[in-house]
C-alpha cells in the first residue's frame, strides 16, 4: 500500500500518548497497534470508534480522505 490510510501515529504523538498505551487500552497486542501505525494493516471501523474515544478525537482526525 502506497499511501497512509490512517493518522494513528500522528495523533497518538499530538496527544502524548504511546502505542503501548493504546494496546493496554483497548486490549490488543502491541504489534497490532504498531501494524495500525505503519500502515501496514488497518483497524476496523469498531476498533477507530473506540480510539477516537479514547484520544478524544474525532474519526474524521484518524483517517486521511483523499
Amino acid at each position: 500500500m502506497d499511501k497512509d490510510i490512517n493518522r494513528i501515529k500522528v495523533v497518538l504523538a499530538d496527544k502524548k500518548r504511546t502505542n503501548k498505551w493504546l494496546a493496554e487500552q483497548l486490549g490488543k497486542d502491541p504489534a497490532t497497534v504498531s501494524k495500525w501505525c505503519t500502515n501496514s494493516c488497518q483497524p476496523t471501523l469498531e476498533t477507530l470508534m473506540k480510539i477516537a474515544k479514547l484520544l478524544d478525537v474525532e474519526i474524521a482526525e484518524l483517517v486521511r480522505v483523499y
